[in-house]
């Protein structure tokens, strides 16, 4: 459960990251005129990047989680 959250969560992050990063290379095109293109491998490197990183830091809780007793953990609070 935790893994399954950080990794939507990190990656609902790095798609908003991509359409906010779009949307300004947009205007930044429109107002100064400026060339703008965004390769598509740039645009899967950085989703594959955040839901990475979503993995990674929720794998960490959710080991952590799998060792714990249950009847101490419930104990303690």
């Amino acid at each position: 459960c935790f893994l399954v959250e950080a990794a939507a969560l990190t990656g609902m992050g790095g798609a908003i990251g991509v359409v906010c990063g779009l949307l300004i290379g947009w205007l930044l095109h429109l107002t100064m005129r400026l060339p703008a293109s965004v390769p598509v491998l740039y645009v899967i490197g950085a989703l594959v990047v955040s839901a990475g990183t979503g993995i990674g830091f929720g794998l960490y809780p959710a080991v952590k989680a799998s060792r714990l007793d249950p009847i101490e953990s419930l104990r303690y609070e």
